[in-house]
């Protein structure tokens, strides 16, 4: 379904229910929803994103997962949820305070279902969240309530930084570092 654009204004501030079970492998966690999400009820939803064909690229999925196949993850071990939990069309429009409330709104996640590894999608978010100024993508030395974090790099069509290639790498190596034993 795509979205009209009165869906899509109708959207801002809307909440996205996680993807969420106790005891998951991976849970990933955006940034926030963007307003396609939140209109849609699918995390990463916006065509552009690239979060799903990463995530098949790297080898979490047997298949490219369309965004309204997201509970399907549950079945891999595999979660989703987000620093931020309101929808805007830019993660700009989230101020500082936020985003750190975001933050400990996740470590109580995190807490409440003990996931193995909890991968932050987007470095910035990961620093302004966690107060984490020198952070840089990839496995972290810190745990949050017990989990292995790893920063990824954001998804978005946005984000030019990263190739496809790239970012199925840098998702490659969260798969492979995820699958050894504790």
């Amino acid at each position: 379904m795509k979205p009209t654009l009165a869906d899509l204004e109708s959207a801002k501030d809307r909440l996205l229910p996680d993807v969420i079970a106790p005891g998951l492998r991976v849970l990933f966690c955006g940034i926030n929803p963007g307003l396609w999400s939140a209109a849609t009820g699918h995390h990463f939803a916006r065509p552009g994103n690239r979060f799903w064909p990463a995530l098949d690229d790297a080898g979490f999925t047997p298949r490219r997962l369309a965004p309204a196949e997201q509970e399907r993850l549950l079945d891999l071990g595999l979660g989703l949820t987000n620093v931020a939990p309101r929808a805007t069309a830019r993660a700009e429009e989230l101020d500082i305070e936020e985003i750190r409330a975001g933050g400990q709104q996740l470590v109580q996640k995190l807490e409440a279902y003990q996931p193995r590894w909890v991968a932050i999608l987007g470095v910035t978010a990961y620093r302004s969240a966690f107060g984490h100024r020198q952070a840089q993508v990839g496995e972290q030395h810190e745990r949050l309530a017990g989990a292995q974090v790893w920063v990824l790099p954001n998804p978005s069509g946005l984000n030019a930084h990263w190739t496809p290639g790239q970012l199925a790498a840098e998702f490659s190596r969260l798969r492979d570092a995820s699958l050894r034993p504790e």
